[in-house]
């Protein structure tokens, strides 16, 4: 469904009191001063009246509905606001001929997309036409990555504004804008420590939103003595009982996290690794997902430099699937600190990534005869497993039969690193490429021995 909006709306009986506070100017928003201050780019473009369509990233309760509403007001615009969530294409090329028609009356409109990622290619595709003739001002809302999450044909025609969470002096401001504005608790008396207040901002991460429905939550719940409401900081806390991380398990934040964990680790600082496990635990992530990552981390970051690190991670892994949460969570701690302190080498990646690149070039490059298996008669007489040497029939255990195809013969992948005990098999692998060198060129293995 859509909401068609226009100045002369009344406002419901009941609303929230994020609702009823929401600003009505710039000058009553509050945070995103790097956009709206004076001077800035965003307050420019409404103030000269020259606002384009336009994408707001940021985190929730940051202000991007509020803006929007404040630009529909500021430029004298009709204002049609989507839900991802609930509408679909033919909702959309509804109201878009509407905006058609207010266009041939010299009207303008603004159309607020909330949620634009939730929208699949095909909806986002419905906007273009009408965002290219101009029919509408299109201002999509979201919490995720629009490089991911927009059509880069739809994203090329708007500009990305990025909203941050508001700082703790932002939310005390609104805190108390709100006790003092007939739209809030200013026509009543309701007593609340600064300490109550500090407690609520803090809690809300930079949320307008949520701090707002805590202190009508605290109020509401307050105590009662005539005209007077008095909001203690037992109240409060029982308000803010478990702090909500700020945590999405399938969205940018997920892999925000997930990659502080990653770095953390490969940068060898235990103490940030445990955090970040932390976050990603008691938000709700699965600790089995964490498990499969620090198991690649195991290869990608430590690999041979301590081949123990593997059977760490596995064993964390299977400790996870055998008695979950909460308990698992000592165990993924045991892994990450591990993971942190091990000597790190990303040769087996290098290895892999390097002989990748050379795979997808030469995916048709035929096998060499002599390492086929030549298991018909037929496959024999082509010449399959001809010149196979079996490596367990000499006293080296080594041969120096060609197993790369003639394109890349002498190719190198696995360069090991000096990491670790990653150092012992570098010495191995030069004596072995030493031993094929001189079988090769002398035609026997005397040059040199491999233990």
């Amino acid at each position: 469904m859509n909401e068609q909006l226009t100045f002369f709306d009344t406002t419901p009986t009941f609303q929230p009191l994020a609702a009823r506070l929401r600003p009505q100017t710039l000058d009553e928003v509050v945070g995103q001063r790097h956009l709206i201050g004076p001077g800035k780019l965003l307050r420019r473009m409404i103030e000269s009246d020259g606002v384009s369509s336009m994408i707001f990233w940021g985190p929730p309760g940051v202000g991007k509905t509020t803006l929007a509403h404040v630009i529909a007001r500021a430029t004298k615009s009709g204002f049609i606001e989507f839900s991802a969530v609930t509408s679909g294409i033919r909702e959309i090329r509804q109201v878009m001929e509407q905006a058609e028609r207010n266009r041939a009356l010299g009207e303008r409109t603004i159309v607020f997309v909330d949620e634009i990622h939730r929208f699949n290619k095909a909806q986002q595709d419905a906007f273009l036409p009408f965002v290219e003739k101009g029919s509408i001002i299109l201002i999509g809302a979201t919490t995720e990555n629009p490089s991911f999450e927009v059509n880069s044909a739809l994203l090329s025609r708007c500009r990305v504004f990025v909203l941050k969470g508001l700082e703790t002096e932002d939310i005390l401001l609104l805190l108390r804008r709100a006790l003092q504005s007939p739209e809030g608790f200013g026509n009543q008396e309701v007593v609340i420590g600064d300490d109550a207040l500090e407690l609520i901002a803090r809690f809300s991460n930079g949320d307008a939103r949520t701090a707002l429905s805590i202190l009508e939550m605290a109020v509401l719940n307050g105590d009662f003595d005539g005209e007077r409401t008095t909001v203690t900081q037992e109240t409060v806390e029982q308000c803010t009982q478990r702090k909500s991380l700020m945590y999405d398990r399938n969205g940018e934040e997920h892999y925000n996290i997930i990659s502080a964990l990653h770095k953390s680790m490969r940068n060898s600082d235990p103490d940030a690794a445990v955090y970040w496990l932390a976050r990603m635990l008691e938000a709700g992530e699965d600790p089995l997902y964490v498990a499969r990552r620090v198991t690649r981390f195991a290869s990608e970051d430590v690999g041979l430099a301590d081949p123990r690190a593997l059977q760490i991670a596995v064993a964390a892994y299977q400790a996870c699937h055998f008695i979950g949460m909460p308990e698992c969570s000592v165990h993924l701690t045991q892994a990450v600190v591990y993971m942190s302190l091990a000597p790190k080498s990303n040769a087996m990646y290098m290895a892999y990534e390097s002989a990748k690149k050379d795979a997808l070039k030469q995916l048709s490059e035929p096998v060499p005869l002599n390492i086929r298996n030549g298991v018909t008669e037929l496959m024999r007489r082509e010449g399959y497993g001809k010149g196979y040497q079996y490596a367990h029939d000499t006293d080296e255990k080594l041969t120096d039969m060609q197993c790369l195809p003639d394109s890349l013969l002498d190719r190198e992948y696995y360069r090991p690193t000096n990491q670790g005990v990653e150092a012992r098999y570098a010495e191995r692998l030069e004596q072995i490429k030493a031993w094929k060198r001189a079988k090769r060129e002398t035609g026997d293995g005397d040059e040199g021995t491999v233990n």
